[in-house]
């Protein structure tokens, strides 16, 4: 049953078990940047069984834009390495449903499409460093005007792996030149969250025409005394996804991520609740 709808700032003060039973009740629907800080946030691959080690192999050569940080055993919706009460059919804002290489639909439910030959692959996210950069004192835009980070797909090449290849998708920051270098240090500490940027300045040089016009997300203004800056992104298994033409696969939509129960720098135990 829904719930009241709730806003960002509602939330900001709620944990994630408390966020995802909001999420779950479908009392919130939007990005999820900035909410449960502190914990560690993934983006999402539901897969069939059939292709999910190739996509694992594809995963595990393109670390950058594909942190793996969790996976489920086949058939069950259910993720304890993540968060004792996890269910990935309900605990999105929203999803996105794509069939034969097209995107079919966005919902914020997947519970009657799911079946017993899927595998969900956890990928980390940027929006895990953003707490720390605001922690010293490194503002983040997005977060800021309350929008989804800008994502564009660039002509950076991957290494493939089976049926899955393609480029990679970045996110952008705008960084104050002053602390460009405290950035690159903050996020290297987050290697399962994509780590380092994988560049900075022009964003020509990574086959992006316009900043303010992101294939995902929205646009965020850079100022004079500011560089963008950019790191790889959760959103690239869409596009290697979608390429690989599957009858059926589900992803988060971009900006709206599963919030798990580990800590962001992942000094938790791994395994929150026991396998019987």
């Amino acid at each position: 049953m829904s719930q009241a709808a709730m806003t960002h700032s509602d939330l900001r003060q709620k944990d994630a078990r408390a966020v995802r039973a909001v999420i779950r009740s479908g009392g919130y629907t939007r990005h999820t940047a900035g909410l449960a800080a502190g914990k560690l946030q993934c983006n999402l691959a539901i897969i069939p069984e059939d292709v999910a080690l190739d996509f694992l192999r594809f995963c595990q050569r393109n670390p950058k834009p594909c942190p793996v940080v969790g996976v489920s055993d086949t058939g069950n919706p259910f993720m304890p390495t993540l968060g004792a009460d996890i269910d990935i059919r309900s605990d999105v804002p929203k999803y996105r449903v794509f069939r034969d290489g097209a995107l079919a639909e966005e919902r914020t439910d997947i519970a009657d499409l799911w079946t017993d030959r899927m595998v969900t692959v956890a990928l980390g996210c940027s929006f895990t460093f953003e707490n720390a950069f605001i922690a010293e004192g490194i503002p983040v835009r997005h977060i800021e005007q309350d929008k989804t980070v800008p994502m564009y797909r660039t002509h950076v090449p991957l290494a493939p792996a089976g049926i899955f290849g393609g480029e990679m998708v970045v996110t952008m920051r705008p960084i104050h030149r002053d602390r460009v270098a405290d950035a690159y240090a903050i996020s290297a500490a987050f290697p399962h969250a994509h780590g380092a940027p994988i560049a900075q300045g022009d964003p020509a040089q990574l086959g992006i025409a316009d900043l303010q016009k992101p294939d995902w997300g929205d646009p965020v203004p850079v100022r004079e005394d500011e560089i963008p800056v950019y790191w790889g992104c959760g959103v690239t298994p869409q596009n290697v996804l979608l390429k690989a033409r599957l009858p059926l696969c589900i992803t988060h939509a971009p900006g709206h991520m599963l919030i798990a129960d580990l800590s962001e720098r992942l000094d938790e135990p791994t395994r929150l609740t026991p396998y019987s």
